[in-house]
């Protein structure tokens, strides 16, 4: 939730965050009850307000998203891609501006900005290639009947987008919903509304018709639950946690609508005993700490072979303490904020409970200053299999490392959670990587490295990490609906 405390010394707006509204039906709306403040992560200042849609605006959203699907649905691809190339083109010149609103509602440093907003970028170019090749088939069949597969827009679109990638998530929805043909009706994290409310003026000022991309805000679980069940409504799709994943996907199914969702990991990292331990170390240390922590491929888990133990420990916690924390908006941080106050104390919980377990503190593990939400780079060792950071997604920089004998027990550790989205490992004996890409129970596997797919390839998860895949070469077929024609082509 947005920050509802009204006892703040800031004004109620600041000076370089744009107005927040509802956009509906081509329209912007200002003029709604106040649901909560906009609070910067790093000063705690409020930035501004956050309307809250009425009940009204929400079918008005779902009457536009209707008639903006029919117009959409039957505009050609190629006149689909230029209305999205012509967006693109303006968070291309806006992108500075457009990275630091990121930067004031979420906190990561203004260079990560910069970098979420490239590789959102990459979303669109991709599916905008995606757009012309939504191909069907034509089956051989016998004579006077003809067979055709069909691929048609599946209709209008719920996508409901997180805080921790208030550019990237909203992003990779969008794109593949409107190149697909379908129209939108989009609700971002009310703690990062800026953003995404300037992406949606970037569509509509390059041309996007009315109602084919809608933006609303308010209380989650109303809005869902009333989009989700309105007829209008054909598929629902959600970047979040595991718990609200779970929720929206049976409100989907009560319904009988087509679901995609990518919720939360707890990502293992495999470490061999043959790489260079200071130079992963580093790496690990700068991309544990990305976004503080708060992403879903976040590399939480960090499994050790025990002769390489207590070297790369050292080395990991060096590198953390090297690391400056700070506001985003100084180009020399390293890690911003967490994003809010819950964040905080739930990285402190998880310090304390861990600790009380008998592991070691070996860097970080407290709240930095006392005012923003800043929690020092943080990692525990020797953590025992029952601490909480072991069995739940930290979302803060806090990393937790424990020794594994041979690989069958490092597999077994990082096996044994109901979460597989992305997954890690150092080592440089083939066997061992074959063994681990074909063993390890994620949706992505990364060996030698810390990057996770881009647009070309599938992103997603397994278990409990969700349902469905966003990217690469099947990206439009959650969007799409196949249709089989049979056609005599004899006279009747």
């Amino acid at each position: 939730m947005v920050d509802q405390r009204s006892n703040r010394s800031a004004t109620a707006h600041h000076a370089d965050y744009p107005r927040v509204g509802l956009f509906i039906d081509g329209n912007w709306i200002h003029d709604r009850p106040t649901l909560g403040e906009v609070i910067n992560p790093s000063t705690e200042a409020v930035l501004g307000k956050v309307p809250q849609a009425t009940d009204a605006d929400l079918q008005r959203a779902l009457g536009a998203a209707a008639r903006g699907y029919l117009t959409w649905r039957d505009t050609p691809p190629k006149e689909r891609v230029r209305v999205i190339a012509g967006a693109v083109a303006l968070l291309h010149k806006r992108k500075d501006f457009i990275a630091k609103v990121l930067t004031l509602e979420n906190g990561k440093p203004i260079s990560h900005a910069h970098a979420e907003i490239d590789r959102s970028l990459n979303f669109y170019e991709w599916e905008m290639g995606q757009a012309v090749r939504a191909y069907g088939c034509i089956v051989p069949s016998a004579p006077q009947m003809q067979k055709l597969v069909m691929r048609q827009p599946i209709g209008p679109v719920f996508a409901a987008t997180p805080w921790n990638g208030p550019m990237a998530s909203l992003s990779r929805k969008i794109s593949a919903a409107l190149a697909a043909g379908c129209s939108v009706i989009l609700k971002p994290a009310e703690e990062t509304p800026g953003t995404a409310c300037e992406v949606v003026r970037c569509f509509e000022e390059a041309g996007l018709p009315p109602g084919v991309l809608n933006l609303v805000l308010g209380e989650p679980a109303h809005i869902s639950s009333t989009l989700i069940a309105s007829p209008v409504i054909r598929m629902v799709t959600f970047t979040g946690s595991v718990q609200v994943g779970k929720h929206l996907t049976q409100l989907a199914a009560q319904a009988m609508k087509p679901a995609l969702m990518e919720l939360g990991g707890h990502a293992p990292v495999l470490v061999g005993e043959s790489i260079n331990i200071a130079q992963v170390a580093k790496l690990a240390a700068i991309t544990k700490t990305r976004a503080a922590g708060q992403i879903c491929t976040s590399p939480s888990r960090f499994i050790v072979h025990r002769r390489a133990y207590p070297e790369f420990v050292d080395c990991f916690a060096r590198s953390l303490g090297e690391l400056r924390v700070g506001d985003g908006l100084d180009p020399t941080v390293d890690i911003g904020p967490v994003a809010n106050s819950r964040r905080l104390a739930a990285a402190e919980a998880l310090v304390e409970d861990a600790r009380s377990r008998g592991a070691r503190v070996v860097a970080g593990g407290q709240r930095v200053g006392s005012r923003g939400f800043f929690f020092a780079p943080t990692l525990l060792a020797d953590v025992p299999p029952e601490a909480d950071v072991m069995t739940s997604e930290p979302f803060c920089p806090l990393a937790a490392c424990v020794p594994a004998t041979d690989l069958d027990e490092a597999l077994a550790i990082a096996n044994s959670l109901p979460f597989g989205l992305a997954g890690y490992a150092f080592t440089n004996s083939l066997e061992e990587a074959e063994q681990i890409t074909r063993r390890l129970e994620c949706g992505m596997v990364s060996i030698n490295h810390f990057d996770t797919p881009d647009a070309d390839t599938p992103f997603g998860g397994v278990k409990q990490s969700g349902i469905g895949r966003e990217g690469g070469p099947s990206s439009l077929d959650a969007y799409l609906a196949t249709k089989t024609v049979l056609q005599n082509t004899a006279r009747v």
